[in-house]
């Protein structure tokens, strides 16, 4: 009893500081002095301290043992080498395989390839703000697809905010439809969120079978969004754009080109991954060095500072690493005192658990960020049908428009456009997010209802 009491309290406290510090302090800014005199302005996370004092309370109170967590951190690590199973699930596979993919797509926003992509559709618009709308909805929801919805947050959002500014137009509608893109498509494939990798692999889900289920409610929910997304801005989007001369970035051809064959090559070796028997996690991790190794040659061929590794190290989300680690141990603390399964039963209401999932895991997301919900729901649906795995998804998801705690993306947009001057608080952003976002999921999650028809 004494070990279930204090799980809960520490599990608690934690995800209140957690919430605490992602609105009121999510980072530090301090002044590094450099050789030549100058000084430079660095910026680190400290939301995820929480969770690091919260997972050594629960070691220390003796609500899990050291050797429990490691067993539970890293479980079946090698067993694709001892032929086990190829499906086998650990948190630190999952954040091999999130950084992995996540270093293939910096490495291209590095080298321009996206600010290239967004001028281009730029350029499409003309004048039109709803061509411009339209062209920005399908390009982030596209790019999204195949890189992450993180990604496309930090590579678009300052773009955004500085063409609008230019063009004299309100940003506000730009931001929330690349939001609302980002996180409705980051459902299509297994790679697009950190929590589908999570929820899926925990429940043994392949790259293919999560396409196939995933497709349908994805493609719906994207349009229920996207519907209300052009009735909500219409007025403001019927304004004139006031052109302004964009200059676009000097590629270096062969690094790109570099950067696109290994992202691509990932991406095929992930959706035949169950058929050649190699993990997700080991063939990301095999293309991210290989990527860089390819671009230590080149820049030793150049005779040049592999600053594009450098810069690509520097902007991946490590915080993200202690954060889901320490907020695994805390979960692992809750199953192992019988808290879970508890939550598992609460849930249990028939024919609506679809649903119901969705709708938790969506509220979820918003008291403890998708990315500890993902974790914790891990165990809630470990013996439930894959539809709750699925609609936990997408809740995870979805959820993220409710209010900018949803996602570790919703904190990045807004501190980002708060950078910028743009008029969108958290009251404002929340008020637009559960407009779009109460019909987008329950369009999805019947989606969702209609895909398992044929799966």
């Amino acid at each position: 009893m004494y070990a279930m009491i204090a799980s809960i309290v520490i599990a608690v406290l934690t995800c209140i500081a957690t919430v605490t510090l992602v609105l009121v302090k999510p980072s530090v800014a301090f002044a590094v002095h450099k050789k030549d005199g100058s000084v430079k302005t660095l910026k680190m996370s400290i939301f995820w301290i929480a969770s690091f004092i919260g997972a050594i309370l629960i070691l220390a109170v003796g609500a899990l043992s050291i050797e429990d967590a490691f067993a539970g951190l890293t479980k079946d690590m090698w067993a694709m080498f001892e032929n086990k199973t190829v499906n086998s699930i650990n948190p630190v596979k999952i954040m091999v395989l999130f950084f992995a993919m996540t270093s293939l797509s910096v490495f291209l926003d590095e080298l321009g390839f996206f600010k290239l992509l967004a001028l281009i559709t730029l350029k499409k618009a003309g004048v039109s703000q709803k061509r411009l709308f339209v062209l920005l909805f399908l390009v982030v929801s596209i790019l999204t697809v195949f890189t992450s919805n993180d990604i496309v947050i930090l590579t678009f959002t300052p773009f955004i905010c500085c063409f609008c500014f230019n063009g004299r137009i309100n940003p506000v509608p730009y931001i929330i439809c690349e939001f609302v893109a980002a996180n409705t498509f980051s459902m299509f494939l297994i790679i697009g969120n950190p929590t589908n990798i999570y929820l899926a692999s925990s429940f043994g889900l392949t790259f293919t079978s999560y396409v196939a289920a995933m497709a349908l409610p994805t493609l719906l929910g994207g349009l229920v969004a996207y519907l209300v997304l052009f009735w909500l801005f219409r007025k403001s989007l019927s304004e004139p754009i006031e052109q302004s001369e964009e200059l676009e970035p000097t590629l270096n051809k062969p690094m790109v080109i570099v950067g696109l064959v290994h992202l691509l090559g990932c991406l095929l070796l992930l959706v035949i991954s169950e058929f050649i028997g190699v993990e997700m996690w080991f063939i990301t991790l095999c293309f991210a060095v290989c990527l860089g190794i390819c671009t230590l040659i080149y820049s030793a061929i150049k005779k040049e500072k592999p600053t594009i590794l450098k810069n690509t190290f520097l902007r991946t989300p490590w915080e993200l690493l202690p954060f889901v680690l320490c907020m695994f141990i805390i979960v692992l603390a809750l199953e192992k005192n019988g808290i879970t399964s508890a939550i598992s039963s609460a849930l249990d209401v028939g024919d609506a658990n679809a649903l119901t999932y969705g709708l938790t895991a969506a509220l979820a997301s918003n008291l403890v960020n998708n990315i500890p919900m993902s974790v914790l729901f891990s165990s809630i649906v470990a013996n439930r049908t894959v539809a709750e795995v699925y609609a936990a998804i997408i809740g995870s998801n979805i959820g993220a428009f409710f209010t900018p705690i949803g996602a570790l993306a919703g904190i990045m947009c807004l501190s980002i456009t708060q950078g910028y001057h743009v008029k969108l608080n958290f009251l404002k952003f929340s008020g637009y997010g559960l407009v779009i976002g109460i019909p987008t999921l329950f369009a999805t999650i019947g989606g969702l209802y209609l895909a398992l028809l044929y799966v």
